[in-house]
């Protein structure tokens, strides 16, 4: 099954941009156009009121730095928490045994924490600016100095 892990760069570029479409979709409307129904299902579950708009902050521009492959490892990280900490104050209420409660933002997280250890792939601006090593590069020196 060695060709398949050529497939790899495609196969990270699919889940950035599949998780780039559902965060989006979940966080662009929190974000524009929150609503008083969105504003009383985060005061009903113990949340401030501005974590409203901070989600949809971390979802829509965590959405445009997957797309782009920019950052890939903090953003994932930093959605994987917030899934996190969705399932155990929302979606966790009947126990851990009901998982069909939690099942979505589980499955998020654990594709967001694959993305935040193996990073972008080769089809991103991660690879294209910080290259494999994840550090900056810098540019070649010539040897007349």
């Amino acid at each position: 099954m060695k060709f398949l892990s050529r497939l790899q760069p495609l196969a990270l570029l699919t889940l950035r941009w599949a998780l780039s479409l559902v965060f989006i979709y979940h966080g662009y409307p929190k974000l524009a156009h929150p609503t008083d129904a969105m504003r009383d299902f985060f005061t009903s579950h113990g949340f401030p009121v501005y974590f409203l708009g901070l989600a949809g902050i971390l979802e829509s521009f965590g959405a445009l730095l997957f797309f782009v492959g920019l950052f890939t490892r903090p953003a994932a990280l930093v959605l994987a928490a917030e899934m996190a900490i969705a399932i155990w104050k929302v979606h966790s209420t009947h126990g851990i045994m009901s998982v069909k409660d939690y099942e979505f933002p589980l499955s998020l997280a654990a594709a967001c924490v694959i993305l935040g250890t193996i990073g972008a792939g080769s089809f991103s601006l991660d690879h294209l600016i910080f290259g494999e090593s994840g550090k900056k590069k810098r540019p070649a020196r010539s040897g007349k100095e």
